[in-house]
């Protein structure tokens, strides 16, 4: 329970801090190339979900998100003793992130993004989003790697016991 506590705190501390020196030191500029044409901070107010998804319907997708954050929270509890430690960081990330945009859209009605990958044109995202992506992709190496393994191993328990037994 510890791990996904602490992945939790880490992730909405980092994605706040982040933000606050985005807001200071960016906001001014608008704009600054890391990396010419590849990789640019620049500072934009995200009314929408992830990525601008949702945009201008911030009630909806703050209800939405509470209950989410909420809901997984009450899992994380439920479920302390059985939670595997790559599982456990996953989820941690995934709320963090998600608190640390709720902060935001809470106290602003928007979400600071600032991290602007121009090489591809793709949407401008911040820590926070960050985190629920990472965190998504470690549920899915969870799943595959580790979740499908103790799967199997339930099945083929099974199946020697039904064996045993129907041979005796």
């Amino acid at each position: 329970m510890l791990w996904w506590i602490i992945t939790a705190v880490a992730a909405v501390a980092v994605d706040q801090f982040t933000k606050w020196i985005v807001v200071t030191h960016l906001k001014p500029i608008n704009s600054f190339p890391l990396w010419q044409d590849v990789l640019h901070l620049t500072y934009v107010e995200n009314t929408g979900a992830a990525f601008g998804m949702l945009k201008d319907h911030r009630w909806v997708f703050l209800i939405v998100s509470t209950i989410a954050i909420i809901a997984m929270i009450v899992f994380m509890i439920l479920q302390r003793k059985n939670i595997h430690p790559l599982f456990g960081v996953a989820m941690g990330m995934i709320i963090g992130g998600g608190i640390g945009n709720m902060i935001d859209r809470t106290l602003n009605g928007f979400a600071v993004d600032f991290i602007d990958f121009t090489l591809i044109n793709f949407a401008v995202f911040n820590g926070a989003d960050s985190c629920i992506c990472v965190g998504g992709g470690l549920l899915v190496i969870y799943v595959i790697f580790i979740e499908s393994r103790k799967e199997k191993k339930k099945k083929e328990e099974y199946e020697r016991n039904r064996s045993i037994d129907s041979g005796s």
